[in-house]
């Protein structure tokens, strides 16, 4: 396999949508409750507007993107260095346990040092217990509990 990590490019769209929407979907988001266009729209735009903190790498076999991996950077008031927040990672659903979210976990984790952050973290649903099987060889469980507030 020829797996290549990169960021994603504006050519990658029409691949990238469908990882996008796998991924969405995954977490409830897809009919009626299906993010607007405008926030998928608005998300990939961010990409590639320079006075963003939002990035995105690739995941590619023989061309085709198979993974995707969204992050960005942010102040915190325990450390002085920007923290990088992986928010969204996918990998195409039959290619699972290839290592493919493993490298896009690394690809960050590179990705990451290279902007002089000092940690990266993320989170994820209780019941993903197939991501939490790798999470737990790429990274350590804080035991945090995550509270929110929509308006």
């Amino acid at each position: 396999m020829n797996l290549i990590i990169r960021p994603v490019a504006l050519t990658d769209y029409d691949q990238w949508l469908p990882l996008w929407d796998g991924y969405n979907t995954f977490y409830g988001r897809s009919g009626a409750t299906a993010l607007p266009e405008e926030i998928t729209q608005t998300t990939w735009g961010r990409f590639f507007d320079e006075s963003e903190p939002v990035y995105a790498l690739v995941a590619e076999i023989d061309g085709k993107l198979v993974g995707l991996t969204h992050y960005l950077f942010h102040r915190s008031t325990t450390s002085i260095t920007p923290v990088c927040y992986l928010q969204d990672l996918f990998t195409d659903s039959a290619l699972r346990g290839k290592g493919i979210g493993r490298a896009l976990i690394h690809g960050v984790y590179e990705r990451a040092r290279q902007a002089g952050a000092t940690r990266v973290s993320w989170l994820t649903h209780n019941t993903n217990t197939t991501a939490m099987l790798l999470y737990d060889k790429v990274a350590d469980n804080t035991g945090f509990v995550y509270y929110r507030k929509i308006f």
